[in-house]
Parts: C-alpha cells; sequence; structure tokens
C-alpha cells in the first residue's frame, strides 16, 4: 500500500525526531569523552586522548569490565542450552498449560527488573540461604536472558516445520543423530542471534544487578554508577559508558543482521 505523501513525510519526519532524542545523548556521551575540560563545558574548546589512557590504567575499571564479561558469558552458556531444550520441549509435546508453561518461560523479561532482583535475592538469600556472588549474579541474568534463546528457536521452529526431523527418522536416523544433522544445523543461525542478544541484555544490565551483587562483585554499569558523582572519575566515566556503548551494541547488531538475513533466505527475498 502506497501512503500519500504528506503522510508519508510526516511518519518520516517523526521518526527522525524519535531517533534524535534517542541518539543525542549517547553521542554526547562519547564525545565528552574526549573532552578535555574535566567540568564539561560545551562546546569543547579541546579534545584529548588523556581520559581514554586513564581509563585504560583504571584497575576498578577493568576489573569490572572483565566481570561483566564473565556474568554475560556464563549467562548466555546457560541460556542457550536451557532456551533451546524449552523450545524443543514445548515444540514436540502437547499437554495442558503448555501456554502457561510458555508464558512462565517469557514472563522474566516482561517484568520491572526491580522486581525480579527483589524476588531473586529473596529467594537466594531467604530461600535457599545462599551468600550473594558471581554465581547469583550469573542465575539472575540467565533468567531473562533464557527469553531470547527461546523466543529465536520458537520462531525457527515455526518457519521450518518438521518436515526435514520426520524424513530424517523415516530413514533410520535416531533422535540424537537427527538433532546433531538436521536440527541442530537448521538452528544455527538462531541461536547465534539468541546467544549475541543475550550477551548484551547481560552486559549491560544492572537493576537485577544491584539486588544479587555481593559488595565484592562490581559489573561495569555498577561501577559507572558509583563512580557518576565523583569528581575525579567523571571523565573516566565518559569513556567507560562510551565503551559500554559500543560493546552493547555490537552484539545487538550482529544479531539482528543474523536474524535477517536468515529470514531473507528462508523465503528467498533479495
Amino acid at each position: 500500500m502506497r501512503l500519500p505523501v504528506g503522510l508519508r513525510a510526516a511518519l518520516t519526519g517523526f521518526t527522525l525526531l524519535v531517533l534524535v532524542v534517542i541518539y543525542t545523548p549517547l553521542l554526547l556521551v562519547v564525545l565528552n569523552s574526549f573532552n578535555a575540560d574535566r567540568s564539561f563545558g560545551w562546546p569543547p574548546k579541546k579534545l584529548t586522548l588523556h581520559w581514554w589512557d586513564v581509563a585504560a590504567h583504571s584497575e576498578g575499571a577493568r576489573a569490572a569490565l572483565w566481570t561483566s564479561l564473565q556474568v554475560a558469558m556464563f549467562a548466555t552458556v546457560i541460556a542457550l542450552v536451557l532456551g533451546t531444550l524449552a523450545a524443543m520441549a514445548l515444540r514436540r509435546t502437547r499437554f495442558f498449560g503448555r501456554n502457561v508453561v510458555s508464558l512462565l518461560i517469557i514472563l522474566p523479561i516482561a517484568l520491572p527488573g526491580i522486581v525480579t532482583g527483589l524476588a531473586l535475592r529473596n529467594a537466594f538469600k531467604t530461600v535457599l540461604g545462599l551468600e550473594l556472588s558471581l554465581l547469583t549474579i550469573v542465575i539472575a541474568h540467565a533468567t531473562f536472558c533464557i527469553v531470547t534463546v527461546f523466543n529465536n528457536v520458537q520462531a525457527r521452529f515455526q518457519r521450518l516445520g518438521g518436515n526435514l526431523e520426520d524424513a530424517s527418522m523415516d530413514l533410520g536416523a535416531g533422535p540424537f543423530t537427527t538433532f546433531r544433522l538436521v536440527t541442530l544445523p537448521m538452528l544455527r543461525s538462531a541461536l547465534l542471534a539468541g546467544g549475541l542478544l543475550s550477551f548484551g541484555l547481560s552486559f549491560d544490565e544492572i537493576v537485577v544487578t544491584t539486588f544479587t551483587a555481593s559488595s565484592q562483585d562490581q559489573t561495569l554499569p555498577i561501577w559507572i554508577f558509583q563512580n557518576l558523582f565523583r569528581p575525579n572519575q567523571a571523565p573516566v566515566v565518559n569513556v567507560v559508558a562510551a565503551v559500554l556503548v559500543v560493546l552493547s551494541a555490537i552484539p545487538i547488531y550482529l544479531a539482528q543482521k543474523l536474524s535477517g538475513g536468515t529470514a531473507k533466505a528462508m523465503t528467498g527475498a533479495r
């Protein structure tokens, strides 16, 4: 359907306005990371790489970055395993309450982070008697990372159907052989896209992390928040925030490209 010229122009203008509102603050953070003025006077009178050098030698920032990478990697691995198994189980079986189970799997990503964080903190400390640690952060992040993998795998199954797997079984292949040679190759790009999204979500999560981390475990977003209002650390915080923007955007961009490319290949689009 072809839209009227006036409506198309209005939609284009509104879209551009929304993009400007969203991305201008992010660009300012990146630009301020090169601002030589410690008080971030605007417009910048001089640009410098000094703060990037200071950030590179900041032990606190490097330790927080390593913690975030560890949490994101472990949470992504757990999400890939459990999200794939959940999607396959709901695809192959029909039972009363199936839709409820699917809803419960998706629910954690829809709940406010503060609710999820508080619930998990109570579960870890009160119910299970666990001390908050890196493990509790990983488990907490995995609860919502599973959703991205689950949704990607389910969507792929719906597009593909089960004809190829049925043909494999008819030709004598067992369930594990069929999974290894047929199902897994079909899911490869969906799993990669879901894993990248999970990594991005985990890497920049702060609300749930605040409730499930100990005082010794500090992820990069928490480090930024705690140092944001310290005058001596403000320039370094801008550098770390700029790095966080890039590191969060890369996996999401790659996941989007993978999902889009796979959809085109499957539909024959050019």
